[in-house]
């Protein structure tokens, strides 16, 4: 299992988590995570390399953050991804 199968299988413990967690969030969340790991990337790493605040990461990760698109643009810059959305 990896470290973020495992992170989820806790964060989905807890009720206020489960309740609050849209699809799409979650969705959100799992991928950020997994990029984060896959670039071998701390918290505070990430936050350096977008000149933000470590807490900032993880308020997103653990779900009680609204950031904006430009705030998920850069976290796709800086793990190397293409940020998408799109209406279905």
């Amino acid at each position: 299992m990896s470290d973020w199968q495992q992170v989820k299988k806790e964060l989905l413990k807890d009720a206020k988590f489960k309740k609050d967690i849209t699809r799409v969030e979650l969705e959100l969340i799992s991928s950020l995570i997994a990029s984060r790991l896959e670039k071998g990337l701390t918290q505070a790493a990430l936050a350096r390399k977008i000149k933000t605040k470590q807490s900032a990461i993880a308020r997103l990760e653990s779900g009680n953050a609204n950031p904006s698109i430009g705030f998920l643009q850069k976290l796709a810059e800086a793990l190397g991804k293409r940020l998408v959305i799109k209406f279905e």
